[in-house]
C-alpha cells in the first residue's frame, strides 16, 4: 500500500512539474466530467467525507484510474501547496506519463 502512495504523490509532483494538475475536489470533479483527467488522488482524512465521496464514482465511470491516499496534507504538499487538498488530477502527464500507466495496471 504505502509503495503505491508513494508512487502516486511522486506523479502528482512530476506533474505539477513538467505538466498540469487541477486541486481541490471542485477542480477535480470539473476536469473529470470533461474527459481530463488521467489519474485522480483523494485524500482519505477528509471531513466531511461527502466533499470527495462522487470522485471516485465518477473516476471509473470515465476510466481514470482513482487512487485514496492517507492524508490531505501529504497531497497538497505533493500539489505545491501549503494547505492541504481534498484532491488532485493530473491533467496533462508531463514526465509522470509511464507513472501512471503503472499505476493504472495496479489499480
Amino acid at each position: 500500500m504505502a509503495e503505491k502512495t508513494d508512487k502516486v504523490y511522486e506523479a502528482i509532483e512530476l506533474a505539477k512539474n513538467t505538466g498540469k494538475i487541477r486541486k481541490g475536489a471542485n477542480e477535480v470533479t470539473k476536469v473529470l466530467e470533461r474527459g481530463q483527467a488521467k489519474l485522480v488522488a483523494i485524500a482519505k482524512d477528509v471531513n466531511p467525507k461527502e466533499i470527495v465521496m462522487h470522485i471516485p464514482l465518477l473516476a471509473k465511470e470515465k476510466g481514470v484510474p482513482c487512487f485514496e491516499v492517507p492524508s490531505k496534507e501529504e497531497l497538497g504538499t505533493a500539489a505545491g501547496v501549503t494547505i492541504g487538498t481534498a484532491a488532485v488530477a493530473i491533467v496533462q502527464e508531463g514526465e509522470a506519463k509511464n507513472l501512471i500507466k503503472e499505476l493504472a495496471k495496479k489499480e
